[in-house]
């Protein structure tokens, strides 16, 4: 990814090796650490105003819940390093797991098969998470990598909580989050059980889902903020819009967006064991209409 700032020579003791990309506020390094020679990727913000305080904000939870998990589908961190001038934090610096990958968006499944393998290692992934007392809350395609052997990394701990947590301003993203995020309502499990079936909608589809917070593009207008949990619309099933698409996915997907939590599927837990149900079917080479529409492309 091209950036218009200059490329650092060392940012604290690490050596930078190249950009590997830039955010709202923050950039994204490739580093060596001189001592033992390990590479790392390195998250750099640095505070250059008060509004700019939250960023650094989101790099410190992404750390504080990051170091608590060890999971093969989330991207791994390391250390967190402040910098500071006469005793202030000026910028924070996070080191990483250096992933060769690229994200979902960009490196879509190329079969049914394929799609189900993706979306059943990010459930993993955030089974784990959830068995550590977290939630994700923004799983959104651009916030999972895929290298080339089809492996996952779940990034992007920025929006991360404690299971529970009511936060004070609304988080996510239009067109994936969640009815309680939306309303600023109890963070919980089932949230991201919403996001991964707004996403698997996505990827399936290629179109987001009606939420209760719309993308800013679109014409649904919205009183005190958000669409009302009871009048959030459910999309037609992926199945009607791609017969192609099993009908066993085409229910999970629908599941996992209900609108009312107590509706969707009682844990991540439950997802990972119906995704691998629905894995062991489309695999099945006996069934030769099922093995047909799962190495169909997808329709999107």
């Amino acid at each position: 990814m091209s950036t218009s700032r200059s490329q650092p020579r060392k940012i604290g003791h690490y050596t930078v090796l190249a950009t590997l990309g830039e955010g709202a506020a923050s950039m994204l390094y490739a580093v060596q650490n001189p001592k033992n020679k390990q590479v790392s990727a390195l998250k750099y913000v640095e505070k250059t105003n008060e509004k700019s305080q939250r960023f650094i904000d989101q790099v410190e939870q992404e750390y504080a819940v990051g170091s608590k998990l060890d999971h093969e589908s989330i991207r791994k961190v390391h250390k967190l390093i402040r910098h500071r001038k006469l005793l202030r934090v000026t910028a924070v610096s996070m080191i990483m797991e250096l992933v060769d990958a690229t994200t979902l968006d960009q490196q879509l499944p190329r079969n049914h098969s394929q799609a189900v393998d993706v979306f059943l290692q990010i459930a993993r992934g955030l089974a784990h998470m959830h068995g550590r007392g977290f939630v994700h809350a923004d799983m959104k395609p651009n916030n999972v990598l895929v290298d080339d052997d089809g492996k996952v990394k779940i990034i992007d701990l920025g929006q991360a909580c404690a299971v529970g947590t009511i936060k004070k301003r609304i988080q996510g993203t239009p067109g994936y989050m969640a009815p309680e995020q939306a309303h600023r309502k109890e963070i919980t499990p089932k949230t991201d059980i919403y996001n991964l079936g707004a996403m698997m909608y996505w990827i399936l589809v290629g179109e987001v889902i009606p939420t209760a917070m719309p993308p800013k593009n679109t014409t649904v207008s919205l009183v005190g903020g958000a669409v009302d949990t009871d009048k959030v619309e459910l999309p037609i099933p992926p199945h009607e819009r791609n017969p192609r698409i099993h009908s066993l996915l085409s229910k999970q997907i629908m599941d996992c967006i209900q609108p009312i939590a107590n509706n969707r599927p009682e844990s991540m837990t439950v997802v990972v064991n119906r995704l691998e149900l629905i894995q062991d079917v489309l695999n099945e080479p006996a069934d030769t209409a099922s093995a047909s529409a799962a190495d169909s492309q997808l329709g999107i």
